[in-house]
């Protein structure tokens, strides 16, 4: 499981825009129930007014759980940083006016604690409350009228462009979120969530006596003298499960176990390729738990594997072999490989195997503590990689061979697949000896789509910044993901689709089965 989604905690709209009248303002309105966000400049509708004191302006507060992000990573349920990227993620809201086109909003730190409120009213602005454009909260005005933000860190200020009005927001806030899971006491920030607005340019004009704000406008002499009105965003209070504002953790938890697909070295390789990397999976009593006394950061120095010939009853026989040098052997012709720490109960080497005059038909890898203590055994079948005269063409057909009817919104499945070539045609008698191992594949991701209006909410993350998330690990059974089911909105079916890559004509090529599957309380 690479992918986790935290829905906004808190959100509102504060503005100074007019009431109805075009006399009073809305400054004291709050609209913390609505279910949505809305973000725009208004400038000169009051055309009697003095040069820009008609200026309205409408900004967004929104907040997320970190307490929850930090807690899971605690937990060990996300990876530390540098190992994850956080996505703000938000979603276009259709409306009846006008849609701005070609403008930028910016995504910064807010530095005062603030109120949601529960206000509903975004046309007339009658509802009062906190936060709103003049108070933070019951007892905390802001610094700024229209909200405090963060514009002294460089690093954590961000800015999104709109070309034609409509897209959604999908922005990498990593380096804030990591500040605020650090917070104040570790040189990071509090979280007091993100204010979103217009940049400096493209809010409407205003000069204040003595360059100042004057009452509940803001002083900006860069601005705009045409409006942008209006956008607006889902916001959590929103009917639509999936369009509420959410914090995206997506990272790389792909298993390569290369253990069913074990090669001998080849002089067509470059030396990375010839390496194969192989694990062991600690469960005791049907859960993973580290090995008593091996490291748990980087290379577990004191945990090693060894290899041996294979006796025919699947012991390990004669002396180990001798490795050359590459991945977990730093010593040419050692007979021990150093292993690594991985998660919780799980380790990895990485080794090549040069096959000999008789070439080894099954080896024997042992793996053992510094001080001789033996945690396992394991058994894996090399074989000669695969050379080709032309580019290959695979087709496959696939199968989950675990899918259940149904699921539970508070569980986390794994699903397995089986792969075979699709024109593979076996004789009747390896039909009734054969075991029918899966292909693997190497690079294969997932997506999953809702079947109802075929809307897509985990989308192919194969892109440069997705961080392999939807990618399938491997081991010697096949293919497998993680989906942690309450990604989904429950009472509904959905579907699942997968994509391998070709590498011989650079391509994702997205396979043609579906896998069906409800999601239940």
């Amino acid at each position: 499981m690479s992918i986790f989604r935290y829905t906004a905690s808190a959100d509102t709209t504060i503005t100074n825009a007019f009431k109805a009248d075009l006399t009073l303002r809305g400054t004291g309105s709050n609209m913390g129930y609505a279910d949505s966000v809305e973000i725009f400049s208004i400038a000169g509708q009051l055309s009697s007014s003095t040069a820009g004191s008609s200026q309205e302006l409408s900004r967004t507060l929104i907040k997320f759980p970190v307490a929850n992000i930090t807690a899971n990573r605690t937990a060990g349920t996300i990876p530390a940083s540098g190992n994850v990227s956080f996505f703000l993620r938000m979603h276009n809201a259709q409306t009846p006016w006008t849609l701005p086109q070609d403008f930028t909003l910016n995504v910064l730190p807010v530095t005062t604690q603030w109120q949601e409120g529960s206000g509903l009213d975004m046309d007339n602005y009658n509802d009062l409350g906190k936060a709103n454009w003049m108070s933070a909260s019951t007892s905390t005005g802001w610094t700024s009228v229209g909200g405090d933000y963060n514009t002294a860190t460089p690093g954590n200020m961000y800015t999104v462009t709109f070309p034609l009005g409509w897209e959604d927001i999908e922005l990498d806030i990593s380096g804030l979120v990591e500040q605020w899971i650090a917070g104040t006491g570790a040189g990071g920030i509090d979280n007091f969530g993100v204010g979103i607005h217009l940049t400096s340019s493209q809010e409407a004009y205003f000069s204040g006596s003595g360059d100042a704000d004057s009452g509940s406008l803001i002083n900006n002499l860069t601005g705009a003298a045409q409006s942008y009105y209006t956008k607006k965003f889902f916001a959590r209070s929103t009917e639509f499960f999936f369009k509420r504002p959410t914090i995206e953790a997506r990272w790389d938890s792909t298993v390569q176990d290369q253990r069913g697909q074990f090669y001998f070295s080849s002089s067509t390789a470059p030396a990375t390729d010839n390496l194969n990397t192989i694990y062991l999976y600690n469960y005791v009593r049907g859960r993973l738990v580290n090995l008593p006394g091996i490291a748990t950061t980087g290379n577990a120095s004191n945990l090693t594997c060894s290899f041996y010939s294979s006796s025919a009853t699947g012991a390990p026989t004669g002396s180990a072999i001798r490795l050359p040098l590459g991945g977990g052997v730093t010593t040419a012709l050692s007979t021990n490989a150093t292993c690594s720490y991985v998660s919780t109960g799980i380790y990895s080497c990485s080794v090549s195997l040069t096959a000999g005059v008789t070439p080894f038909e099954g080896i024997s890898d042992v793996w053992r503590r510094s001080d001789n203590v033996e945690f396992f055994t394991g058994s894996l079948y090399p074989s000669y990689m695969p050379v080709y005269g032309s580019a290959p063409t695979f087709n496959y057909t696939t199968n989950v061979r675990n899918l259940r009817s149904s699921y539970s919104i508070k569980e986390t499945a794994r699903f397995r697949t089986f792969v075979r070539n699709k024109y593979w045609n076996p004789t009747i008698y390896v039909k009734a000896t054969a075991n029918n191992p899966t292909e693997i594949i190497n690079s294969a991701s997932y997506s999953i789509y809702r079947v109802v209006d075929d809307m897509t909410v985990v989308a192919f993350g194969t892109g440069s910044n997705d961080n392999n998330c939807t990618y399938l690990s491997y081991d010697v059974s096949g293919n497998y993901f993680d989906l942690d089911i309450s990604l989904l909105e429950r009472g509904y079916m959905y579907g699942v689709k997968l994509a391998y890559y070709n590498d011989s004509i650079g391509s994702w090529i997205e396979q043609p089965e579906t896998f069906k599957f409800r999601v239940e309380e």
